[in-house]
């Protein structure tokens, strides 16, 4: 997500706080990916004041910033918690955080972004505590539908690197071992009076693969785009259980104990 769309995460940031505050959860580490100055910090410092708040940032986001909103936010926030790139996460595949070390994970418009959300969702699995609540929001499959249909060579549009639909990722959720996931989804329609914005605003979404700088006459292009956004939360319930893989099943030593009078 670039500068140009900024303020669509901002908005699907509210409306996921606004779910968020009605779920009842013990919250003393917080890991938000991806994070930018705002929204996020300054919800979980008010809700959570002693919360340690662990960031991954977006491109172009100096510590500067970062720093003066975490003083607005709340001036605990610079001692607790740490930022780091998300650019790290996305180079190495993983948080540099250790396992069962967080207890609520948030992710905003990000697993469109990414060429595997199952390993994500591993990751999120791994330093998550027992109890511990992921919730995040991403564009669905049919995110920018009107551009498909287009004349060849008119615009050249792509599809999202991930294009997964709501019951996809339901499925890939309890098959990496979330419990009661919960997905929802709604559709956004953004509506444009120069085709200069509408591009500018598909090369912010990654849905344009155009060298040629040249804009297309008014009229050519729809004057609409429709994002389908996602929403969803699953539970970590149970993660010291045994599990399955390839029909065999592992059991935790910790869980085998000699029964007792």
């Amino acid at each position: 997500m670039t500068h140009p769309i900024r303020w669509l995460q901002d908005e699907i940031a509210d409306r996921m706080l606004q779910k968020l505050a009605i779920v009842k959860l013990d919250v003393k580490d917080i890991l938000i990916v991806p994070d930018f100055p705002g929204k996020h910090f300054s919800f979980f410092a008010k809700r959570y004041p002693h919360a340690n708040i662990h960031s991954l940032t977006e491109d172009g986001i100096a510590r500067f910033e970062m720093w003066r909103s975490k003083v607005i936010s709340h001036w605990r926030s610079l001692f607790r918690g740490n930022t780091n790139p998300l650019a790290h996460y996305l180079a190495k595949g993983k948080f540099n955080l250790p396992d069962n070390s967080v207890d609520l994970v948030l992710s905003n418009l990000l697993l469109q972004d990414l060429a595997d959300p199952r390993h994500f969702l591993r990751e999120c699995w791994r330093v998550l505590r027992e109890g511990g609540l992921i919730t995040f929001s991403y564009l669905g499959p049919d995110t920018g539908k009107e551009f498909r249909a287009l004349e060849p060579g008119l615009v050249k549009s792509k599809n999202l690197l991930s294009p997964w639909d709501m019951h996809d990722m339901g499925d890939a959720l309890l098959g990496e071992r979330f419990s009661d996931p919960v997905m929802d989804m709604e559709f956004i329609t953004l509506d444009y009076q120069s085709n200069a914005l509408l591009l500018l605003d598909l090369e912010a979404l990654k849905l344009l693969q155009m060298s040629d700088s040249r804009v297309p006459n008014q009229g050519v292009l729809p004057q609409k785009m429709t994002l389908e956004v996602v929403y969803g939360h699953a539970w970590v319930i149970g993660k010291q259980l045994s599990k399955a893989q390839d029909n065999v099943a592992y059991i935790d030593a910790n869980q085998i104990g000699r029964k007792t009078r």
